[in-house]
């Protein structure tokens, strides 16, 4: 049986809640943000993240002492996981959107990587691994 030495993380929220004056609601939201004072920070621990694969080892060792192994797609963050697949879908949605008249001259080629990005994007949701 083999030996893995894994990093997981779960992302913990951290809030601060502050009054700003403002001519507008976007203003205020603008003078939130660029607000750099974080001295009454709070945690909120009851909605942290999901916890998820971000380091991968042969064996028992000091993580980050030998090269990473690849981490499967499907024990990464799913926020991730989805703006990641946001890219391929966009991609083809362009494909699909300027095709000539009658669609692409390959549109069997295009059909496929469409059916598979939509696969993933299913299998993103439900929180399952990857399609093969």
């Amino acid at each position: 049986m083999a030996t893995f030495t894994i990093e997981t993380t779960y992302r913990l929220p951290v809030f601060r809640q502050r009054s700003y004056e403002a001519d507008t609601l976007a203003a205020a939201c603008r003078l939130a943000i660029e607000d750099d004072d974080w001295s009454d920070q709070k945690e909120d621990y009851e909605s942290s993240g999901e916890t998820y694969v971000t380091g991968v080892w042969p064996g028992d060792t000091q993580p980050y002492s030998v090269p990473p192994l690849a981490i499967p797609a499907q024990f990464g963050e799913s926020l991730q996981r989805k703006s990641e697949h946001f890219e391929v879908l966009l991609g083809l949605l362009k494909v699909f959107a300027h095709a000539p008249e009658g669609g692409p001259a390959d549109a069997q080629y295009w059909r496929e990587r469409a059916d598979a990005a939509i696969a993933k994007a299913e299998a993103i949701l439900a929180d399952a691994r990857d399609p093969d």
